[in-house]
């Protein structure tokens, strides 16, 4: 059985930075309700959000908040958790809705 897969790229690689477009080593995502993505953005020290359909992405969390961040989840009542493993931390964030 021949399947097709149609596939698009919400966020990629592009080192170390401050641009929206920019991931360096990303190690956690989750997408919420909303089809939103949520990435952990490891080397840069912060946590990003792409909205449904979005050429770049957001900051949702970032600097000394997030060092080393690995995963991510949310509650049954949005509220996003970060994991940072330098830090030997779980991070509770209020999501703003879109």
């Amino acid at each position: 059985m021949d399947s097709k897969c149609n596939r698009i790229v919400v966020a990629s690689r592009n080192g170390n930075g401050n641009k929206l477009t920019q991931l360096s080593k990303p190690s956690g995502v989750i997408v919420d309700d909303l089809g939103n993505v949520y990435v952990t953005d490891t080397n840069n020290s912060r946590v990003m959000r792409w909205i449904n359909g979005a050429k770049e992405g957001t900051i949702v969390a970032s600097g000394n908040k997030t060092n080393q961040t690995s995963d991510l989840l949310f509650d049954k009542h949005g509220n996003l958790y970060v994991f940072d493993s330098i830090n030997y931390r779980i991070q509770k964030f209020l999501i703003e809705s879109n």
